[in-house]
């Protein structure tokens, strides 16, 4: 009987990958990872620089992602039918080998693989394990360059997602900030940030860390501009911080 393993990849730079993380790639026999339907996968690309040539693959395909809203009856349900058939397969698989599952970013961290955690451990039938990877917002403000909590700043992380005026009642309560999932919620978040008087101090990156990044002040990014999925928004914190001479 072998084990299910979540493996942490990081934000996207195949470098930024964890030594553990490296260990269980180049040793997989099973390799299972969540795309989209006719996409290679975000993170089989970060993985690919380490998998095992001998490697079997098992690509995951979303039943759905934007085509319905995400909290709507058919969403949840086509997305529960999805985990419940993986969980089983999955289980199958590691009957023979280590299933290594694929995870952008942590794991633990806003991911599908939670989904699947959860069902497995409550079916008990598998050990499972998980390897920690840089949490995406980590590899952003990095190349951003912006130090992000100074002193006692508290950190508010919010999803893109969000209306508008939960958006806003969020960002005035918050010292620093960072915004997930903006893509095509861009618009709304840059209106919300405007509403909470924090516009002047937002950064948006998109594709942090890999190929096509970009750095930009928010305020200089019109509303209606197109936004990866895979972009975040960031205010840095304005907290206690040591006078810098000069």
């Amino acid at each position: 009987m072998g084990r299910i393993v979540g493996v942490g990849l990081g934000p996207g730079d195949p470098q930024l990958v964890t030594v553990r993380a490296q260990r269980w790639l180049s040793q997989a026999r099973q390799v299972a990872y969540f795309r989209k339907p006719g996409r290679p996968g975000r993170a089989r690309r970060i993985a690919l620089t380490w998998l095992a040539p001998q490697a079997v693959e098992h690509a995951m395909e979303y039943p759905v992602t934007t085509e319905l809203p995400f909290d709507s009856p058919a969403y949840i349900d086509l997305l529960a039918r999805f985990y419940d058939h993986w969980v089983e397969r999955l289980e199958a698989l590691a009957a023979q080998n280590d299933v290594v599952v694929l995870c952008e970013g942590d794991p633990f961290f806003y991911g599908s693989f939670m989904h699947l955690y959860e069902r497995l451990r409550r079916r008990g039938h598998v050990p499972v394990e998980v390897v920690p990877g840089l949490p995406g917002m980590v590899g952003c403000w990095s190349v951003c360059g912006q130090p992000m909590t100074w002193g006692d700043d508290v950190l508010t992380i919010l999803m893109g997602t969000l209306p508008e005026d939960d958006l806003v009642r969020h960002m005035q309560q918050a010292d620093a900030l960072v915004v997930m999932k903006v893509g095509r919620h861009l618009g709304r978040v840059r209106r919300a940030l405007q509403r909470a008087g924090l516009l002047a101090r937002a950064w948006l990156v998109q594709e942090g860390t890999m190929n096509g990044q970009q750095v930009q002040p928010l305020a200089s990014v019109d509303e209606q501009a197109s936004c990866p999925y895979f972009a975040l928004v960031l205010v840095p914190g304005q907290g206690r911080r040591p006078e810098v001479e000069g």
